[in-house]
């Protein structure tokens, strides 16, 4: 993989998606923190049906620790892991209220100081929130960037470590989202979509698969 073909890869996804952005559905940074948190082993489709149920009624720190534990349990129920979920957003709440004058820190050693918070966390919050060129390597940008050679690593800190040194500069700021959704609709796990996928004459993976997957069939089958 050079760098001709990683930047016509990059200008390809820009084309077909200009404006990419997270599937979760937040207003704030704090409501995109909750919603990151809450998305461990769980679909964005998942955790937009609890928030939306919660965010109403809690939206900030304060409102957050006023529900108390049970009853943001009573909101996040529906979602895998919602104890420890729960126990970890109150916990950050308090750090928040405490520490941060209410207010999510864009500062990454702060982020993952907070409960619940892993470095794949905080490069969502920093990215999305913030606008920082980070990348957030969870299973289908390790994938993809595995599978196309793009940016291939053992670890998600090495492919992440390569990603921000191989992506074009003009790119990097969107190039989370763009691997990701390419992880999640077309270069999927167990049978990716290769007859369907815009940069498949780019991708260096050697099992493509030879048709095209259905072009309705853009449902969300996996969620690290």
């Amino acid at each position: 993989m050079n760098k001709d073909k990683r930047t016509e890869i990059f200008r390809r996804l820009r084309a077909a998606n200009p404006s990419p952005t997270t599937e979760l559905e937040f207003s704030t940074p704090f409501e995109l923190l909750v919603a990151v948190i809450l998305s461990a082993q769980a679909t964005d489709r998942g955790v937009n049906k609890a928030t939306a149920r919660l965010f109403p009624v809690a939206s900030t720190p304060a409102a957050i620790l006023a529900l108390g534990e049970d009853g943001l349990k009573a909101h996040i129920r529906t979602i895998g892991l919602f104890n420890s979920k729960a126990k970890n957003i109150i916990r950050t709440c308090a750090i928040l209220l405490h520490e941060h004058g209410g207010e999510v820190p864009r500062e990454r050693k702060s982020l993952e100081a907070l409960p619940g918070v892993g470095r794949k966390t905080a490069n969502v919050v920093l990215n999305t929130a913030f606008g920082e060129p980070t990348m957030a390597v969870d299973t289908h940008i390790f994938r993809v960037a595995n599978r196309t050679r793009i940016a291939p690593g053992k670890t998600p800190l090495a492919v992440e470590q390569r990603l921000l040194r191989l992506v074009p500069a003009e790119f990097l700021q969107d190039a989370h989202h763009w691997l990701i959704l390419h992880g999640r609709y077309i270069c999927t796990a167990r049978k990716p979509r290769c007859g369907d996928c815009p940069i498949a004459d780019l991708c260096e993976y050697k099992d493509k698969t030879p048709q095209a997957g259905s072009a309705a069939d853009l449902g969300d089958p996996e969620r690290a």
